[in-house]
């Protein structure tokens, strides 16, 4: 079997994100026949190679490569586990998914609904949460009241925050209770949406996403989930 990348194999076993296989591997996490290994690009031949994060040894080889879309509800964390023990995107997931290793590609704040994406396809989490890529994330915005001219320019400029100026965002009003606001960004800030309207003295009451890029959440029910067809997994890894 062809080798491959350190961090690359780890991925594509869907053992999580790229930035946190990185760190793994910085904190000298990961051993390749029982050897700390601190390069990312360290070849790795998966049908041979003995590989083992924190102390627990791993199947390179990957499985089936899934991709779900979710509708994720209010109250549930965008995690794998959670240390306050509170309810995860893979508590909720059918049964037959849950033996897999499937992680949420980025996050949505356990107030906020909508689109989340689970994979084991490491690729496709690298291209969707790396920066420069830059995939549009739209949420439907609810408010009390309405934004003023000043504020809506002030946002598509873009809004000073404690972490740096954002991005020009796209905003326009819709009519679709309880919502007012159709807001586009393409950064990935934590909480990010919320904490610009904040920042204008509004407090955002609910907040859903419903679209990544040209992939729509639809009208998937609230809970449920779906799987991504080819053709809309070959959209968003070539957008």
């Amino acid at each position: 079997m062809a080798t491959k990348p350190l961090i690359k194999a780890l991925t594509e076993a869907g053992l999580g994100s790229r930035r946190r296989m990185a760190e793994a591997i910085k904190q000298g996490r990961v051993k390749v026949n029982d050897k700390i290994v601190e390069s990312f690009n360290h070849p790795v031949d998966p049908g041979k190679d003995r590989v083992s994060l924190n102390g627990q040894a791993i199947d390179l080889k990957p499985d089936k490569i899934i991709c779900l879309m979710l509708n994720k509800p209010e109250g549930i964390v965008s995690t794998v586990s959670d240390e306050k023990g509170r309810r995860t995107v893979v508590d909720i997931l059918p049964k037959k998914y849950q033996s897999h290793r499937l992680y949420p590609v980025g996050r949505l704040d356990i107030d906020t609904t909508g689109l989340l994406l689970l994979t084991n396809d490491g690729d496709l989490t690298y291209r969707l949460t790396h920066p420069k890529f830059e995939y549009e994330k739209e949420y439907l915005v609810a408010i009390k009241g309405n934004l003023n001219a000043d504020e809506k320019q002030q946002l598509q400029r873009g809004i000073l925050l404690e972490d740096g100026m954002t991005h020009p965002a796209k905003i326009r009003e819709i009519t679709l209770p309880p919502f007012n606001y159709s807001v586009t960004i393409h950064e990935g800030r934590k909480r990010q949406v919320r904490r610009m309207f904040e920042r204008l003295r509004h407090t955002v009451v609910a907040l859903k996403r419903i679209r990544i890029g040209k992939l729509q959440l639809g009208d998937l029910k609230e809970g449920e989930v779906r799987h991504l067809n080819p053709k809309e997994i070959a959209a968003l890894l070539n957008e």
